[in-house]
């Protein structure tokens, strides 16, 4: 572990390089995992036809959106926790983390009831007109997934929790585990049962119920950093609740509408017929694969910056920020050569039809060529920023960025230009590009660090 120097002494760094290990490779393992098992969801059915592919493809675009909010609210918990941790306030961080539980579990059930209120109505105004097959599937898929909205959401927020301290071991293995039975249940449902896409939702829900479960039994132990125990017996703090809904709201709305923005884009490639729908699909899968590594480097980066802001660590975030994000560079790049060379392998396994495998590769050479060049420096550090409480500043920038380059360049594209499938791309890599400007400019000026959470 080096050292650096302060007031002409010199002393240890906050983290060693193997404490950092220690709570990245979990991260990335889980990450990575959890992508797997969704491209082995997708493969499996498609299996069934490009009919089921479509369905679960467009209602997986809604889930996610929804899910990522869940993720953004459990995010700013942990930055409450992990900086009162950092400031050695044990007690703070313990209400936090009940606090966390509380308010996701509330607008988590909100949002279950809404969509399974909505189902078909949400779908038509997402989508529009699509072939009654798809959107019989579709409603039946949202259907069961959208039960699974309080088991997500309480398992990202116990899992936040763990990892606001540093333990991202054990959320890893509740999800390996989850991962596992939600293959074997689809696996069941679809080969033995054959209930299509019926079953691979009600497989996904099984495994959320089971995460949330057991990470909630966990967070009972005692002699943890944090433990949470008496779940009933939670009652409202107006004041942490406005703490961690100040960090997590603006996450929330920034994934929020990237998240729409998606579904804007989603809705657009929805007409281009179902061989285009099942290549975006795929490529979908396989472009969060090759940034798996980086984004799990980037959550494990928001508990060692709200540690070091919460400890009154400036310089050590500044340093840190700058270390992992050369650490997520090096990951990107493999990975990103390391899926390109298994797209194709990819599109045989899954049985894709020849046009949507060919769309599907061409995609994937032109992602290879642009995300290790701008991802990285767009998101990564954001990460670390966010972590110091600089949560709306890259609300903003987000949402701007997602709007002007991602969608209306798209549509522009696609609509006057009739560039197909591509434009979404376009769209996409100009988003990166403008991103990563913006975010190193925003680092360098140090204004991140102005921000008080705790």
């Amino acid at each position: 572990m080096k050292n650096r120097k302060i007031n002409n002494r010199y002393t240890k760094h906050m983290f060693s390089n193997a404490q950092i290990r220690a709570l990245l490779i979990p991260l990335m393992i889980e990450q990575l995992l959890n992508c797997l098992m969704g491209m082995a969801d997708t493969l499996m059915i498609s299996n069934v036809g490009p009919v089921a592919m479509s369905a679960v493809s467009l209602v997986d675009s809604i889930n996610i959106l929804l899910i990522q909010a869940f993720s953004a609210l459990a995010a700013g918990g942990s930055i409450v926790c992990s900086q009162y941790i950092g400031k050695k306030d044990g007690e703070k961080a313990n209400q936090s983390a009940k606090q966390m539980l509380l308010v996701v579990f509330i607008i988590s059930v909100f949002i279950m009831l809404v969509c399974l209120a909505g189902n078909r109505r949400l779908l038509g105004l997402v989508f529009g007109e699509v072939e009654n097959a798809v959107m019989d599937a579709s409603a039946t898929y949202f259907f069961y997934t959208a039960l699974s909205f309080p088991f997500i959401g309480l398992y990202n927020a116990g899992a936040a929790i763990y990892r606001s301290w540093g333990n991202s071991k054990r959320p890893m293995t509740i999800s390996i585990i989850s991962n596992f039975l939600n293959i074997g249940g689809n696996a069941f449902f679809i080969w033995v049962l054959h209930l299509g896409v019926a079953g691979v939702a009600v497989a996904t829900l099984i495994s959320r119920a089971f995460c949330a479960v057991v990470v909630l039994l966990y967070l009972r132990r005692p002699g943890q950093v944090i433990c949470v125990r008496d779940y009933l017996k939670i009652r409202p703090d107006r004041k942490l609740i406005r703490k961690v809904l100040s960090v997590g709201v603006p996450s929330g709305i920034e994934n929020g509408m990237f998240q729409f923005g998606k579904l804007a884009i989603q809705s657009t490639v929805s007409t281009m017929g179902t061989a285009v729908i099942a290549a975006q699909a795929m490529v979908n899968i396989l472009e969060i694969l090759n940034g798996i590594m980086a984004m799990g480097i980037g959550t494990g980066m928001i508990t060692i910056i709200g540690q070091c802001i919460g400890a009154g660590e400036r310089e050590e975030a500044v340093y840190y920020i700058k270390k992992i994000t050369l650490w997520a560079e090096i990951c990107m790049i493999a990975n990103c050569l390391l899926v390109y060379a298994a797209a194709r392998p990819v599109t045989v396994i899954g049985a894709m039809e020849p046009e949507s495998a060919a769309l599907c590769i061409a995609m994937m050479g032109w992602i290879t060529i642009f995300k290790p060049l701008f991802w990285v420096p767009a998101f990564v550090p954001a990460y670390g920023m966010r972590a110091a409480g600089d949560v709306n500043f890259f609300m903003g920038m987000s949402i701007a960025a997602m709007w002007i380059c991602r969608v209306s360049l798209c549509l522009l594209l696609v609509h006057l230009f009739r560039f197909g499938l591509i434009a979404v791309w376009i769209g996409m890599f100009a988003d990166w590009g403008v991103r990563a400007v913006i975010c190193s400019v925003r680092f360098k000026s140090g204004k991140w660090m102005e921000h008080k959470v705790v």
